[in-house]
């Protein structure tokens, strides 16, 4: 089993899928849930529902590293949508804006506690 740090939190969020999409029959939406290191802001770990190893793979690969502390998710959406060009590059793009929302929150909550 991964182990992460005490500084690590986990968000997830979901979207409807395109209701063509194979994945759709059998998930009805997409969830990705993020670990993110609260310190520095690096996404530590993905999980993605997606029919495919390789799109879980391929999306987990662009994600993986990326800084939510330096950037904001503008730079990750627009580079998911310049790679992946699956049926579900929408839901994914709104996810991960709804998971980068409920950081936002956590981060100001935190502020406040």
């Amino acid at each position: 089993m991964k182990q992460y740090s005490e500084n690590s939190i986990y968000l997830s969020a979901y979207s409807k899928l395109p209701s063509e999409m194979p994945s759709a029959e059998i998930y009805k939406a997409i969830d990705i849930g993020l670990v993110i290191n609260v310190d520095t802001g690096e996404i530590e770990d993905a999980s993605v529902t997606l029919l495919t190893d390789e799109a879980r793979n391929f999306l987990k690969q662009i994600i993986l590293g990326y800084n939510l502390n330096q950037d904001s998710i503008e730079p990750l959406i627009a580079k998911i949508k310049k790679r992946y060009h699956g049926a579900s590059q929408k839901a994914i793009c709104v996810t991960l804006k709804l998971i980068y929302e409920k950081y936002v929150q956590w981060r100001r909550d935190r502020k406040t506690e």
